[in-house]
């Protein structure tokens, strides 16, 4: 039993010996190595998020109208939009065309006059007649600038009925179709009212040549 027991015990410690040896990868016996440290895996570099895909876009809505040709976008097909024209004033004068509220328009070469409310040709074409070669009816975009019912010429010593200034010392008033004026456009007595009672202080004149 004794040498049994020796046995076994010499068999334990060849044993642990052995583990020791395992344990410390340098066998030297009793010295415990500590467990190398776990290298960290190598992580793949974020890719950057992909771009949204661009929006759908409709530029039918946003196209500029007056006839013309545009292009739209809808649903990554272009397809060609046509846009209804604006509809003609039938008037020679744009600016007094485009005028929101009240405005006059004087053709001089044609020799004739509207009156306008919102673009619409409200009254006209009436004959006119303008100023002379050495008295030129002014030209341009011009406002209403006072009104005279009964205007006396001191320059030209002569009535001016009905005035309507729309530029200084020119009007629309009651005058001769026969007769060119000294600078202003004359009217018929029927129409100069109409032009006196229509036409407000601000309102647009446009006298094309």
């Amino acid at each position: 039993m004794r040498t049994t027991k020796r046995l076994l015990a010499g068999s334990a410690a060849l044993a642990t010996t052995f583990v020791l040896t395992a344990c410390t990868g340098a066998g030297t016996p009793g010295a415990v190595a500590e467990p190398a440290a776990m290298a960290a895996p190598a992580l793949a570099p974020a890719s950057a998020p992909a771009a949204p895909p661009p929006p759908r876009t409709n530029t039918a809505a946003s196209a500029a109208s007056h006839g013309k040709v545009v292009s739209a976008t809808l649903h990554g097909t272009t397809k060609p939009v046509s846009q209804p024209a604006a509809k003609d004033s039938g008037v020679p004068c744009p600016a007094a065309a485009a005028s929101p509220g009240t405005s006059a328009c004087a053709d001089i070469s044609a020799h004739q006059a509207w009156l306008l409310q919102g673009g619409k040709v409200i009254y006209g074409p009436v004959p006119m007649l303008p100023g002379l070669k050495s008295y030129p009816t002014p030209t341009g975009k011009f406002h209403v600038l006072s009104k005279v019912k009964n205007f006396w010429s001191t320059e030209f010593k002569a009535p001016m009925p009905n005035s309507v200034f729309f530029y200084p010392g020119d009007a629309f008033h009651s005058g001769s179709l026969s007769q060119y004026s000294h600078g202003c456009i004359h009217l018929s007595p029927g129409a100069s009212l109409t032009f006196f009672d229509t036409l407000h202080v601000g309102d647009v004149v446009q006298v094309v040549p």
